[in-house]
């Protein structure tokens, strides 16, 4: 019997099915207008009209994946790489630095920055953050207003500047990055799901305002480059690993890959991690019981002195708000990929080239895979408790060999962040703030005010 003969006797493959078609489409529009009208209340909706289903923008299908065992399948295939509406999108900012590239330049830049995420490096830049966290919690007055939407950016923006690219005065450059990325990032998901490329280029005040924010970014990645290049010692830290880079043929990278990765860990990070610190405080103000656990356990750990990494560890209830609040308000929202070639998921066709869409923040709200799946709850984090959650219905950083590299030190830093605030201030809601979610590349608050009360 030949090899041939016993290929030609086996059971053919199943037969991939079609993907079906999401219901609620408006003729021309497809489902681009609920995207844009209800993103999150739309998404959330999908998984009843299946695990896998077909949306149409314009002329353009999408898919879209809303059961996590798909999205673990997906993001752990090879058969998918970065890309799709979000990713073409961010090309405009990012570039292709380390979160937008593919294949072996990927691997080569992530190599090169991967080292400075390392959870033993990570300790290093532990000074850094206290400092910058005990500043955060003193620049108020009892009583005052904090616009936590302006705060939590500069906060961000000056830790990942300091940690990673150690620039030590930085308080023009983190005035005009948080600036920038806020009018950034805002009006880039409407780009992303209404590509309509001509209608951008028009001369209207929302136009230009995005594309003086964008110029700034990158003036602000240039200047951070010449001042390195043009300093009589250089730190040995990440910009200057970039800037003694290699190619793949063993030459130095070239410049617009530098700049490229610059705006990379400058941009991401501190719209991620000031977003999710937005969520966070709104959250606690909302249900200051849980705040009062955090500030009566830091208290018992860390005592009066600055919190420590070490510290960290033991902070079970600090660390369970984190996790809960990445589930029910996660900063990063919605991301995509793209079949490199044709392929299957769940049994169902997915053609060469298709893009692919998934909602961290549906998944992690789904009652399928969560009790009370609304409620913010910490204690659903203890012990015994989170194994229940099936697997891949949690993954605000991602999974897979895209896993977001920043994952431990954006825990750290939100963990250092509110072992030093929530101990010295309760925060209380105001009426004037506007704590509903403003919809754009991340998820944040539209402009979040809490009153600054200290605690006895």
């Amino acid at each position: 019997m030949t090899v041939e003969s016993v290929k030609s006797e086996a059971s053919p493959a199943p037969e991939r099915r079609e993907v079906p078609l999401a219901g609620g489409g408006v003729p021309g529009l497809g489902h681009g207008l609920k995207l844009v009208r209800d993103p999150l209340g739309f998404l959330a909706r999908l998984r009843d009209d299946g695990d896998l289903v077909r949306l149409r923008l314009g002329p353009k299908t999408l898919y879209a994946v809303t059961a996590p065992h798909l999205a673990g399948d997906m993001l752990t295939s090879p058969d998918y790489e970065i890309g799709g509406p979000l990713w073409d999108t961010l090309d405009v900012l990012l570039g292709k630095g380390v979160a937008t590239s593919n294949g072996a330049r990927h691997r080569r830049q992530r190599q090169t920055i991967q080292p400075s995420f390392r959870k033993e490096v990570i300790h290093e830049y532990e000074r850094v953050m206290v400092e910058e966290s005990l500043t955060f919690a003193a620049r108020w007055q009892p009583g005052d207003t904090v616009d936590v939407t302006a705060e939590a950016f500069r906060l961000a923006v000056r830790m990942t500047a300091r940690c990673f690219l150690q620039i030590e005065h930085i308080d023009d450059l983190a005035e005009r990055l948080s600036t920038a990325l806020a009018t950034v990032f805002g009006g880039m998901y409407r780009r992303m799901i209404l590509s309509f490329g001509p209608f951008y280029r028009l001369p209207l005040p929302s136009h230009r305002e995005f594309d003086r924010a964008l110029a700034e970014l990158h003036r602000l990645s240039d200047e951070v480059i010449a001042q390195r290049r043009a300093a009589a010692e250089k730190p040995d830290d990440l910009l200057t690993a970039l800037l003694e880079a290699k190619d793949g043929k063993g030459e130095p990278v070239n410049y617009q890959e530098v700049h490229d990765q610059v705006i990379a860990i400058l941009t991401p990070g501190s719209e991620t991690v000031g977003s999710q610190l937005m969520w966070i405080l709104q959250l606690l103000a909302e249900h200051p019981e849980q705040a009062d656990r955090v500030s009566e356990e830091v208290t018992s750990v860390v005592g009066d002195g600055p919190v420590t990494f070490g510290d960290l560890r033991k902070l079970t209830h600090t660390n369970n708000v984190i996790t809960e609040a990445l589930r029910i308000r996660p900063a990063v929202w919605i991301l995509t990929r793209r079949a490199m070639a044709e392929t299957e998921l769940g049994g169902y066709r997915i053609p060469a080239g298709a893009d692919i869409v998934y909602s961290p923040l549906a998944l992690q709200r789904d009652p399928r895979s969560y009790e009370q799946h609304l409620d913010f709850d910490p204690d659903r984090w203890l012990p015994g408790h989170s194994k229940e959650v099936p697997k891949y219905a949690m993954s605000p950083f991602s999974a897979g060999n895209r896993k977001c590299p920043a994952d431990h030190f954006s825990v750290a830093q939100l963990g250092v962040i509110l072992a030093t605030v929530i101990p010295k201030w309760r925060f209380e809601r105001l009426p004037e703030a506007d704590e509903s979610p403003r919809v754009g590349i991340t998820l944040r608050p539209k402009r979040l005010l809490l009153k600054a009360v200290p605690r006895g």
